[in-house]
């Protein structure tokens, strides 16, 4: 009961203004650099969303049937839908959701990409980011996490440069969202 009520305090006193703490305006402008240089290579879409703490209405679930890692799961889940991750013409959306008052990382894939990539090697890419993330070195870990998902991207997705091959047209927004 303790541990949920520190939890819920922690979420409690995060908010936006942590998040742009945490995520300067010239990180956000490298970022947003480094997913359009990304998405030059490949027709997949990325997608980082980075949220201070998760909002009251997951935070009511919380308890032994909805531990915290879960419900941050289900959040990304849910933002990679209200963002429209999943709308893109190859199915080969990727979100990349960080929540700071967990430090916990959850990556989010279409299904076009999903059936490329394994559970387990989604999982290693996670475990590779979160020590930056533990660290509070969020650029580095969103940069990693980002090289990392391009790579498969690449090998699955990649453009074919060819004069005269199909246009790849930017589907998403390339800007970090900060919540």
């Amino acid at each position: 009961m303790l541990n949920r009520l520190k939890t819920i305090a922690r979420h409690l006193w995060l908010d936006a203004d942590d998040t742009r703490r945490a995520i300067s305006p010239s990180m956000l402008k490298r970022l947003t650099q480094r997913v359009a240089a990304s998405e030059r290579r490949h027709s997949g879409e990325v997608r980082i969303c980075v949220e201070a703490s998760l909002p009251l209405s997951y935070l009511r679930r919380l308890g032994k049937h909805h531990p915290i890692r879960a419900l941050a799961r289900q959040r990304a889940v849910m933002m990679f839908s209200k963002l429209r991750v999943w709308d893109t013409e190859h199915n080969n959306g990727v979100l990349i959701y960080l929540l700071l008052a967990e430090q916990a990382i959850e990556v989010v894939a279409d299904r076009g990409i999903a059936r490329h990539v394994s559970a387990e090697q989604w999982h290693n890419m996670v475990a590779h980011m979160s020590s930056a993330f533990k660290a509070g070195r969020y650029e580095d870990g969103l940069t990693e996490a980002l090289a990392e998902i391009s790579a498969v991207l690449m090998q699955h997705f990649a453009l074919d440069g060819a004069p005269g091959a199909a246009a790849n047209p930017n589907e998403l927004p390339d800007n970090p969202l900060l919540m």
